[in-house]
């Protein structure tokens, strides 16, 4: 619910993307250049399990507030800034919440995430971006120091066949109209408010599989602070919520405006780096099988997990599916086996009164 109503007021803004210039970025800001950048393309046969790797604690994500959240242009991507109560705990320390956003691809592509694994890329990419709020007093003074930022991606795919359901209500797109207006009032600010909501609807329902590297900001200054966790789980999203993210959003930097696609990092070395990760491969069927189906909503759907060796699996179903699957079916044998039982007993009786019949008419013909 909440993923579709951001994508309907984020339409209205614009910002200048796409990996056009990526190669000249170390000429102005000379950490893209560095030794530990990110994306980075994940290789589940050459990560190294780590025991110790907590599940990750979100708080507050459930209970974002009352305040509008302010959805604005950084240059990169359209940004929504998140409320302070929100932070993660199962981290080296505290780390705050303060803005998330979304990388995406061209028009009609299904490839615009970031990071991939197993070199396949998804639709798109979220970014739930935080600091390390025990050591830095703010977001720009963490961002120099390792570690101090903690990144969460959560990849995307789209699904067709999902029913999900796009605002229709009469209420809701009288707040699209007025969105619409108030960010062509605003354009030089280029910012609109979100009405507040669960940001944990975003997440995957499996926070404790995940993989964990130390990388970069993925756009400039690509400051190498960030300790990256990427969850294993994908969350989906419909064709008709992706078509809003590639074709909807115009840039208002140039003119004509120009579609803002493409805003994602090309894939970057990962040199003498090592990925971590919170669960064993083996694990990775058990993922597929077992926890589920994931997506953004309104009514509540959610799509396939994909299972292992690239996390395709169409026929994993979550435990509570499991559950329904296994009383359909046993509900459905007893009505099978009581219509079986009926007829049996239909076809004795008729046969118990054909015998009876038979032996009336043999001791009539004896008595004659």
């Amino acid at each position: 619910m909440f993923f579709t109503l951001l994508l309907q007021v984020i339409w209205i803004l614009a910002a200048l993307g796409g990996p056009h210039g990526q190669d000249h970025w170390p000429a102005s800001f000379p950490e893209c250049g560095g030794n530990a950048q990110s994306p980075v393309n994940i290789q589940t046969s050459s990560v190294t399990f780590d025991s110790k790797l907590p599940a990750l604690r979100p708080h507050g994500y459930d209970q974002p507030g009352t305040k509008p959240l302010e959805l604005h242009n950084n240059g990169h991507t359209v940004q929504l800034s998140l409320p302070p109560t929100l932070y993660l705990e199962g981290l080296p320390g505290k780390y705050v919440a303060v803005q998330l956003h979304l990388h995406w691809g061209q028009k009609g592509s299904l490839m615009g995430s970031e990071h991939q694994i197993n070199s396949k890329a998804t639709a798109a990419e979220l970014h739930i971006v935080h600091y390390d709020s025990d050591s830095y007093n703010s977001l720009s003074e963490a961002a120099k120091s390792p570690e101090g930022l903690a990144v969460l991606g959560i990849l995307i795919e789209d699904k067709v066949r999902l029913d999900f359901r796009e605002i229709s209500h009469s209420h809701c797109k009288k707040r699209r109209k007025k969105k619409y207006q108030e960010a062509r009032d605003e354009e030089r600010g280029q910012m609109t408010a979100v009405p507040p909501f669960s940001v944990k609807e975003l997440l995957p329902p499996v926070l404790a599989q995940y993989f964990r590297y130390n990388g970069s900001l993925t756009t400039p200054p690509c400051h190498q602070s960030v300790l990256w966790t990427v969850f294993s789980q994908k969350v989906q999203i419909s064709k008709g919520q992706l078509e809003k993210l590639q074709e909807t959003l115009f840039s208002t930097e140039k003119e004509p405006s120009q579609l803002l696609v493409q805003n994602y990092r090309v894939l970057q070395p990962l040199n003498q780096r090592t990925v971590l990760a919170s669960f064993n491969q083996g694990d990775c069927a058990k993922l597929g099988k077992g926890d589920g189906k994931l997506g953004f909503s309104m009514a509540g759907t959610r799509g396939p997990l994909e299972g292992k060796d690239g996390y395709e699996d169409e026929s994993s179903y979550t435990t509570g599916e499991m559950l329904s699957l296994g009383m359909g079916i046993l509900i459905g044998s007893i009505c099978l086996l009581l219509v079986v039982y009926f007829i049996a007993k239909r076809i004795q009786k008729k046969k118990s009164r054909n015998e009876k019949s038979v032996g009336f008419t043999s001791a009539q013909a004896t008595m004659e």
